[in-house]
């Protein structure tokens, strides 16, 4: 049995448990840096005197950067190996957190965002597979849950952290301390996050078989004098594929469904993450209330990931997506209606955080196991990247409609229609499953 095949068919063992607890700490980053311009805009707008329309430039770049990030760096992932796009990721967004806090314009900070989301948006994709492969089949799901928590677990956190920076240090502040962060992480990833065992497989790059045998050891297993073959997985894949391959049968349906459902998707969750502070803002007059609504979003993105893991124990993966994003729906629906109701809309903000945020760390979970093992990297960055592609623009389109002649509610109604879509494409991404149009996987 190889290395893989006894990592999918064991128990989790300690060393995957602090593999995965790595890449959640690293996900709790993220999330820091995804929501460091949101939380800090009500203060930013003020300082600099900016419009709405301009603060929708400013939310949608780091979305833009992600986006390309997603597309365009991501897939070297494939080709350098998970390990080393993780540390090429994690220098980038420490030098340009830095830089960001050393803005002076709102189009310097508009360039610097967009080239800090290259590669926060790009790490995702590569986390989300090692946490994949290193998981067991029996607990991948809860895993995925419990990994998918990570990234709003670190925006509701941000919370806690920026509101004081704001108040002592300025806009600035929360910048610095994101980029102290992630340089922390760099050294941990250094020194402990392993290499992709399906990587070192299928790529064998120089020194694999010793690289493979270090993470053995690390596991409790014994070394190998050979590396297995790739075949030896228990996924067949074609001799030689391509970008090409995402796009024909059998894989096309399931691409085209899942990267709609997750597009439509993470436009709710942007425009959800990256106007609420603002809207409640502008609605009180209190800027540190616009924040800590916009946490309680966060914190039910934990409660999300989390509830998300522990339905994946008794219902299928896609099944449970489902249901997230059914329910979130509704919980845009009574935000719009109870808006006005500051208890209501704390408690609904949190419901649209569990349902939102927690389809997230779904669609991060059943993306993975779509795709053969040297394009997975290339098929969840694009799927990312597609999707916040389109994202860009829900903050940037909100910005222009609340200055001319939309409302808050008309808003939330939208994007609840928006979030009822994203079901049906997410259903239908299933029925491809029932119907056999590929040879069947568990996701």
């Amino acid at each position: 049995m190889t290395l893989n095949e006894s990592i999918k068919s064991g128990p989790m063992r300690p060393a995957q448990i602090w593999i995965c607890l790595m890449c959640v700490l690293l996900a709790m980053i993220d999330g820091y840096e995804v929501v460091a311009v949101p939380f800090t805009m009500p203060t930013i707008a003020r300082v600099w005197n900016l419009p709405n329309s301009q603060v929708g430039y400013l939310l949608s770049a780091g979305i833009f950067g992600m986006a390309l990030g997603a597309v365009f760096v991501s897939p070297l992932a494939d080709k350098i190996g998970r390990r080393r796009h993780v540390l090429l990721c994690l220098v980038a967004i420490t030098a340009l957190m830095t830089v960001s806090g050393l803005c002076v314009s709102l189009w310097q900070l508009v360039a610097v965002r967009a080239a800090a989301g290259l590669f926060i948006g790009a790490m995702i994709s590569s986390l989300n597979i090692i946490v994949s492969e290193y998981s067991s089949d029996r607990r991948r799901g809860l895993v995925m849950g419990l990994y998918g928590a990570g990234l709003p677990m670190g925006s509701a956190l941000a919370g806690f952290a920026i509101a004081p920076m704001l108040k002592s240090f300025g806009w600035q502040a929360p910048f610095f301390f994101g980029s102290l962060l992630t340089g922390a992480m760099l050294l941990v990833v250094l020194f402990y996050l392993p290499e992709s065992i399906d990587y070192l497989v299928h790529r064998r790059p120089a020194d694999a078989l010793k690289t493979y045998n270090r993470i053995a050891a690390r596991m409790g297993y014994a070394p190998l004098d050979v590396l297995p073959q790739a075949g030896a997985s228990s996924e067949t894949l074609p001799a030689k594929v391509g970008l090409g391959e995402l796009l024909q049968p059998p894989l096309l349906s399931r691409t085209v469904l899942l990267w709609f459902g997750y597009a439509l998707l993470i436009s709710c969750f942007y425009f959800a993450n990256t106007w609420t502070a603002k809207i409640v803002s502008d609605a009180t007059g209190d800027a540190y209330l616009g924040v800590r609504v916009a946490m309680l979003i966060q914190f039910g993105g934990v409660m999300g990931a989390v509830l998300y893991g522990l339905l994946t124990l008794w219902i299928n993966g896609r099944l449970a997506t489902i249901l997230l994003l059914a329910l979130g729906g509704l919980a845009f629906t009574l935000y719009a209606q109870f808006s006005g109701v500051l208890s209501a809309a704390m408690v609904l903000a949190f419901a649209i955080g569990i349902c939102a945020n927690g389809g997230v760390a779904a669609f991060y979970a059943i993306s993975p196991p779509i795709y053969p093992t040297i394009l997975r990297g290339t098929g969840v960055g694009l799927m990312i990247g597609f999707g916040r592609g389109l994202a860009i623009v829900a903050p940037l389109l909100t910005g222009y409609m609340l200055s001319n002649y939309w409302t808050p509610v008309d808003a939330y109604r939208f994007f609840a229609v928006v979030m009822a879509f994203s079901a049906v494409a997410t259903l239908g991404l299933h029925m491809t499953y029932r119907n056999g149009q590929m040879a069947a996987a568990k996701a």
